[in-house]
């Protein structure tokens, strides 16, 4: 399932099974994400990391997403 959304101004997608997965986060249920700010991507996942680079307030995001979706 695909949950887009806004936190703090950063945007982002995240694709999430009810499961986890190897392929997820961690092994966990996210196996792609994608957070961006004014529309520059920071960080994208996609069943790996692709990159992060994720300011300190973006960290903070990034970690909600994860409670929520993972």
């Amino acid at each position: 399932m695909w949950s887009k959304g806004t936190i703090d101004g950063y945007d982002y997608w995240v694709k999430h099974y009810e499961t986890g997965s190897q392929h997820g986060i961690g092994g966990g249920r996210i196996s792609k994400l994608v957070i961006l700010k004014e529309r520059k991507p920071l960080y994208s996942y996609d069943r790996g990391l692709d990159f992060y680079n994720l300011d300190k307030p973006g960290k903070a995001v990034y970690s909600q997403i994860l409670a929520q979706y993972n």
